[in-house]
C-alpha cells in the first residue's frame, strides 16, 4: 500500500512546495540586473537608463511598491517604462505611488495591452500550451469585444503631468545634461496597435543617441527598427518566460520572438544592420497567474558607453 501511494503524494506534495516557492517566494524576489551596451558615440559621457516594464501592479503588493520607490536610489539619467503597468483596475493610485519617486527623473513609456484591457481568469494550463504552440495571447489580434477596460487614461495623464514622454506611435526628444535623447516608439504590436508607418524614417541624426521603444518584441518591429538603423531596442512584455526551467531557460516568449532572447541584452540583424535588443523579464505577473519560476522578477540598470569603434 506504501509503495503504492508512494510516488504520487510524494510528486503531488513536490509539485505544491514548487507552486508555493513560485508564487510565495520567487514573484516577490525583486531584483535589478545590470547591464552595459556600447552604443554612444565617441566622446559621450556614459549614460543611466533604468528599465522596468511589466509591473502588473494589484491592489496590495506593497512589497512592488516600496521596492520601486527604491530604485530612485539608483539616480538614473532616464527612466523607460515600457507597459503594462496594471493588472487590477483599481491599483491605479498604488501603481503611480510606486512609480512617484521615479517621475522625478526625464522619462518616456509606451503601453501594452495590459494597460488598456483587464486580465481575464483562464485555465493556466490551457494558457501555457497556446503559448508552446505558438498561440500569442490574443494571437496578435485586437481585444474582442466585451473585454472590461482599464482605466489607462489616467496613468497617461499622470505621466504626462510629470513630464514623461508618450511615446505611442510618436517621436520625442529629450535633453539630459549629457546629451539630447531622440526617442521613437510603438503602441503594442501584441494586440495590432502599432503603427509604423507613422514614426518611419529611421534615427534623428541631430540628436546625441536615438532609441527605439516597444511593448512586445514581435520581430516585424524589431526588423524595421533595425532595417532603420536603431543601435538599441527596449522591449518587455515576454515576462522572462516567468516559468523558466533551470539550466534550460524559458519555454514561451508570449510572442514569435525566440526563447534565446527572452530577457536580457542580446541583438538582432536585419537589412544588414545590427541593434542591441534589451528585453526587460519584467517585475508582474498577471493576477491570475501570481507565478514566477527560475525567473525573479526585475528592472534593469542599462549604462550606455561609448560605441565600439570597428576597424
Amino acid at each position: 500500500m506504501r509503495a503504492r501511494y508512494g510516488i504520487p503524494l510524494g510528486i503531488g506534495a513536490a509539485a505544491l512546495a514548487g507552486l508555493g516557492y513560485a508564487a510565495g517566494f520567487e514573484a516577490r524576489s525583486f531584483r535589478l540586473r545590470r547591464a552595459t551596451v556600447p552604443v554612444l558615440p565617441p566622446g559621450m559621457p556614459a549614460l543611466r537608463v533604468l528599465h522596468v516594464s511589466d509591473i502588473h501592479m494589484v491592489c496590495g503588493q506593497n512589497k512592488k511598491r516600496h521596492w520601486l520607490q527604491s530604485l530612485a536610489g539608483l539616480r538614473p539619467d532616464l527612466v523607460i517604462n515600457t507597459g503594462d503597468n496594471l493588472s487590477d483596475p483599481d491599483a491605479v493610485p498604488e501603481l503611480l505611488d510606486a512609480l512617484d519617486p521615479l517621475m522625478e527623473f526625464p522619462g518616456a513609456y509606451v503601453f501594452g495591452s495590459n494597460d488598456y484591457y483587464a486580465p481575464r481568469l483562464r485555465n493556466p494550463a490551457r494558457y501555457l500550451l497556446e503559448k508552446v504552440s505558438g498561440r500569442h495571447g490574443l494571437n496578435g489580434n485586437p481585444a474582442p469585444s466585451g473585454v472590461p477596460r482599464n482605466p489607462w487614461w489616467e496613468i497617461q495623464e499622470a505621466f504626462d503631468d510629470t513630464g514623461w514622454a508618450n511615446l505611442t506611435n510618436a517621436r520625442a526628444r529629450i535633453k539630459l545634461p549629457l546629451g539630447e535623447i531622440a526617442l521613437t516608439g510603438l503602441d503594442d504590436p501584441h494586440i495590432k496597435r502599432d503603427r509604423y508607418r507613422k514614426v518611419a524614417g529611421g534615427p534623428e541624426r541631430d540628436a546625441d543617441l536615438s532609441l527605439a521603444v516597444v511593448h512586445a518584441p514581435y520581430l516585424r518591429v524589431l526588423d524595421a527598427f533595425t532595417a532603420d538603423g536603431y543601435p538599441l531596442i527596449l522591449a518587455g512584455h515576454t515576462h522572462g518566460g516567468q516559468l523558466c526551467v533551470p539550466f534550460r531557460g524559458a519555454l514561451v516568449t508570449n510572442c514569435d520572438l525566440d526563447t534565446d532572447r527572452v530577457k536580457g541584452l542580446s541583438a538582432h540583424e536585419h537589412g544588414g544592420n545590427r541593434s542591441y535588443l534589451h528585453v526587460s523579464a519584467g517585475c508582474g505577473t498577471n493576477r491570475y497567474t501570481p507565478v514566477r519560476f527560475a525567473c525573479p522578477p526585475e528592472a534593469t540598470l542599462l549604462t550606455l558607453v561609448e560605441r565600439r569603434e570597428t576597424a
